[in-house]
């Protein structure tokens, strides 16, 4: 991770005057290109609160679901991070092996815990029985991205909001010249696109252990899927390439996580942006999965003084201060009720592409995982049958669906 010389010299300088007293915590997150320069802002705010604790920050994760087979793989050989950061539809296999610690001892310790902006309802997002095993540190929604520039040259002067008309709009781009007027966020982590699409029309992808994949509502989802990815023409882009693609002004709509809003700005070229809540299946979704992740303890440390220290970076980093952070420096809703409604009292007015999602969360429902330990095959198995109507590969959806089926079904506990 790469900070300013002004945050290098401010930890050197804290860190120095109380080596004698340090305490040193392990820390890893993902998504490098998103948060780096979150916590560039947040650490010397952190240091300065309290230089006796060192902040070693280990190697990002590539994604969520890397992320999650690191710490499972990590809590074999034991050599866990004392806090890491993992996808909302990732807690729960750590919370069933016994890697991620219940937080209620802690917050048991706090004085006005709730009165620090953790409200029952983003407590609720972590957890687990009646233990709360995460702090929530991010929440996104999916939204649409808009090179308005290259609409309105195409004629097209407002945002579509349902997909029939991002498919017109997609028809009439490439009538004018566009080469790829757009990307759908199908390989987006955790298989969010296809869950978004059920949750549009109030279907669960899991209810009662199982997988909702022979369901009506799957099958509209893959046949809309194949919808955009034929009649659009789009192009099979690795979602990195597909994002500083769009960020150079070569696709005209982009649809995926309000979290790289930050870097997208940070990146955009000289055109137009705006945001757009994410379009339905012929009206207003009903429903849309809550992205993100939260802090969890998993030290392995006999050490109170670890464990405390752990515990103070994991709030800090949560906190009001923390979480308006996240808010400036990506495109995430802070989950903490202090960021939004004192710290960042004006901020989305000044900022309405950040507006947009936090208009959805009225829509917000879980983003859910697989049950079993197979979770992330299943992940796996639902990624590559989306790719294969990207690729053009299966073109029955139908028969396509009755595969995911048996496979899935395959890899269900007592199946």
């Amino acid at each position: 991770m790469k900070f300013t010389t002004s945050a290098m010299a401010l930890i050197v300088a804290a860190s120095a005057a109380t080596a004698d007293d340090m305490i040193t915590i392990e820390f890893a997150y993902p998504y490098s290109h998103l948060f780096d320069v979150t916590y560039e802002a947040m650490m010397p705010g952190f240091k300065e609160a309290h230089p006796n604790i060192d902040v070693k920050f280990r190697a990002t994760y590539e994604s969520y679901e890397d992320g999650t087979n690191t710490i499972l793989r990590e809590s074999v050989s034991g050599n866990l991070p004392d806090v890491t950061m993992q996808g909302l539809n990732r807690q729960q296999i750590l919370v069933e092996k016994g890697i991620a610690q219940s937080l209620e001892p802690f917050i048991a310790k706090e004085a006005d815990f709730e009165k620090d902006g953790y409200h029952d309802a983003m407590l609720s997002l972590s957890t687990f029985g009646d233990n709360v095993h995460g702090l929530p540190f991010s929440v996104s929604l999916p939204v649409g991205y808009y090179n308005m520039d290259v609409l309105n040259a195409a004629g097209i002067d407002k945002m579509p909001t349902t997909w029939d008309e991002v498919i017109a709009a997609c028809e009439t781009m490439n009538a004018n010249g566009v080469d790829n007027p757009v990307f759908w966020g199908w390989n987006i982590t955790g298989n969010w696109f296809m869950q978004a699409l059920m949750w549009s029309q109030d279907k669960a992808i899991v209810e009662n252990g199982k997988v909702t994949l022979d369901s009506p509502e799957a099958l509209v989802a893959l046949e809309q899927m194949q919808e955009i990815f034929t009649k659009c023409e789009m192009q099979n882009l690795e979602w990195k390439a597909a994002l500083s693609s769009f960020s150079a002004g070569e696709i005209g709509m982009m649809f995926w996580s309000t979290s790289a809003l930050g870097a997208v700005e940070r990146s955009q070229g000289d055109f137009v942006l705006k945001t757009g809540p994410f379009p339905g299946l012929g009206d207003t979704p009903k429903g849309l999965p809550a992205g993100g992740n939260a802090a969890m303890l998993t030290s392995t440390s006999e050490d109170p003084a670890v464990q405390e220290a752990a515990w103070t970076f994991l709030k800090y980093i949560t906190s009001g201060d923390g979480a308006a952070e996240v808010a400036k420096t990506t495109g995430y809703m802070p989950p903490n009720k202090a960021a939004n409604e004192i710290i960042l009292a004006d901020f989305y007015d000044q900022n309405p592409n950040k507006q947009t999602a936090v208009d959805q969360l009225p829509l917000l429902r879980d983003w859910l995982a697989y049950p079993g330990d197979n979770g992330l095959a299943i992940t796996q198995v639902i990624y590559d049958s989306i790719e294969r109507i990207v690729t053009g590969d299966a073109t029955d959806m139908k028969e396509l669906q009755e595969e995911m089926v048996e496979e899935v079904n395959d890899l269900l506990p007592n199946s």
